[in-house]
């Protein structure tokens, strides 16, 4: 067993500029936010001196592209006066005021780096300019809440650490329990009367350059798996060649058993592997593997070629679906009764529907889709000055993720359950988020919804078994964290009775995720060639009731609906509409409330 590991072995020593790189990042992410929702923060003269008296402390006369940025929105907004009164604050030295200043008033606004209050599915591109896809401007799109980082298990805690951005912490977590999904052995659950794994699907769409390269760093967490088996089959491979040259010496053959092949063992399976190999290694792997690709066009390529179209399997994998295929060496009939296969992808927006050319074919809903934005900001790439990588560090987690999988290997089957409450709140959720989503995007969409649920218990099941690394009582490995404050009451793995119950924080985590991701599949889903979608409502309906903040009157109201260009009383007509499906709630004269699933 490797050392325990330490997490300030990998500090890095403090550097002087890496707090004006984090000021960056953090002002560019509250900028786009800010511009998303087309917010004015600074509605009176003092609250626009002081936003420039920030920016100009904090970044100097890198501040002023942000200062225009941000004083657009009001509506006597000049460029000239703008750049006047940057130039005054730049020469006056601010007076104290910070980039606080900053945070406060977005704050004011209804907008902060940890809620992400801006409007969800107006930022999404539309299909009407599809050719120009690549070409779009992006707003960015939701993240995370920041309070869910503080909760996680402890792996997860440490593998989301070394994160720069919002984006950057979502990518690696939900890279992170992609990876381990088909590495929880012996832990299943009951969903629907079906026996179902933890494994997940996972598509990070990005433009290149944005950042999802990341992704890599999650396969280190399980490579030490994957190594164990391919020296396994080594293993089994020379003596599989001893057995053959045994067999080839001996004088008479019949009294002798031809030697099997040994299987192929391996977590990792190639993206343009053909339909049969890639069915014979998950049957050599007792139906387990890993496809992880960091381009997406390789899997597309592969469904197109003549013996590489797997599609079905694939989605018959998502449910763990007996599949059937044909070994052509010695033309054996095979039946994989309960593949467990993950996947984790990532490539262009092109490059999704280059794979999912139409929602029809149910591969579109089997994926947690993940959409990452370009942020204009420079990142200095010598910020760090110790000689550990991010390799190195995740390699490291790695080690010690592949004591815990040996621990579990020899754990009997064990049933992972949530409470009654937890079952109460999840079909209340989904129920709402079916009807309203049915409403919004046409039937299409429901599967999408549908397999989000099972999504969500898949990533309670996840979250709560990597709980278990922090009960010593189970396990001699654990992972230090001072800053962990979360009872491990609700997740001791108990032998003897074989359940696993899930815990509240990681209950509320998985949702808390999902209610974030069903987002960003509605974004990707609206990218999609629109001769293959056949949608009941027009998207303009959508991005009005998205648009909508969380109470408003008539006059908010129109004025939204204008920036949208929707009449005045189509908009009324869309508000009555919304209140009679439940979607928002007429609380009293002229208020009205949007419904929270």
């Amino acid at each position: 067993m490797s050392k325990k590991f330490n997490p300030s072995d990998w500090q890095s020593p403090p550097i002087t500029n890496q707090g004006n790189q984090d000021n960056l990042t953090k002002i560019e992410v509250l900028t786009s936010l800010i511009e998303s929702a087309a917010l004015d923060i600074a509605p009176t003269y003092t609250d626009w001196r002081d936003l420039a008296f920030a920016l100009a402390d904090a970044l100097g006369e890198t501040g002023r592209n942000y200062y225009h940025r941000l004083s657009r929105f009001h509506p006597n907004y000049s460029e000239k006066e703008t750049d006047k009164q940057y130039n005054n604050c730049l020469k006056a030295h601010g007076h104290g005021i910070t980039i606080k200043t900053l945070y406060h008033l977005a704050k004011k606004a209804g907008i902060t780096l940890t809620t992400n209050k801006a409007p969800h599915l107006s930022k999404f591109p539309t299909t009407k300019n599809q050719g120009n896809q690549e070409n779009q401007e992006n707003h960015g799109s939701d993240t995370f809440p920041e309070i869910i980082y503080q909760t996680l298990p402890n792996l997860l805690q440490l593998a989301t650490a070394k994160a720069l951005t919002p984006e950057d912490k979502d990518l690696l977590l939900l890279g992170s329990i992609t990876a381990i999904s088909p590495c929880l052995p012996n832990i299943y659950g009951i969903y629907d009367e079906r026996k179902v794994y933890p494994n997940l699907f996972l598509f990070v769409t990005a433009q290149a350059s944005a950042g999802k390269g990341k992704l890599t760093l999650c396969r280190k967490l399980v490579e030490p798996i994957h190594r164990a088996l391919r020296e396994q089959h080594k293993a089994e491979q020379e003596e599989y060649q001893r057995q053959q040259t045994e067999y080839a010496a001996a004088k008479d053959k019949s009294e002798r058993e031809r030697p099997k092949e040994p299987p192929l063992r391996a977590l990792f399976i190639p993206a343009n592997s053909s339909a049969t190999a890639l069915f014979q290694i998950l049957n050599d792997n007792n139906g387990i593997g890993l496809m992880f690709e960091t381009e997406g066009d390789t899997l597309a390529q592969t469904f197109n070629s003549e013996h590489g179209n797997y599609s079905d399997g694939f989605r018959k994998a998502f449910h763990h679906e007996k599949i059937s295929y044909l070994r052509r060496k010695d033309r054996e009939y095979v039946e994989l009764e309960a593949p467990r296969l993950s996947a984790l992808l990532s490539g262009t927006p092109k490059q999704v529907s280059t794979l999912i050319p139409s929602t029809e074919n149910g591969l579109f809903s089997r994926f947690i889709f993940y959409y990452m934005n370009i942020l204009p900001v420079w990142k200095n790439v010598f910020a760090t000055n110790t000689h550990h990588t991010l390799d190195d560090y995740f390699r490291e987690l790695g080690y010690h993720f592949y004591d815990y999988y040996k621990t579990l290997q020899k754990q009997p089957e064990t049933l992972f359950t949530l409470t009654e409450k937890q079952q109460d709140q999840f079909n209340t959720y989904f129920s709402q988020a079916q009807d309203q989503y049915l409403y919004l995007c046409g039937t299409d969409y429901i599967a999408t919804v549908r397999r989000l649920a099972l999504i969500t218990f898949r990533i309670a099941m996840i979250l709560t078994t990597l709980r278990i690394m922090e009960t010593p009582e189970t396990t001699n490995f654990h992972i230090s964290n001072p800053t962990s404050h979360i009872s491990n009451q609700n997740s001791q793995f108990s032998i003897l009775n074989s359940q696993l119950k899930c815990s509240d924080t990681d209950f509320q985590t998985a949702l808390t995720m999902v209610q974030v991701l069903i987002q960003h599949a509605a974004k990707v889903f609206e990218t999609l060639p629109v001769q293959e979608m056949q949608k009941n409502q027009p998207n303009q309906k959508q991005l009005f009731l998205e648009a909508l903040p969380s109470e408003f009157s008539r006059k908010d109201y129109i004025a939204i609906a204008a920036t949208l260009n929707i009449q005045d009383k189509a908009a009324e007509k869309y508000i009555a509409q919304f209140t009679q499906k439940a979607l928002i709630t007429h609380f009293a004269h002229d208020k009205y409330k949007k419904a929270t699933a």
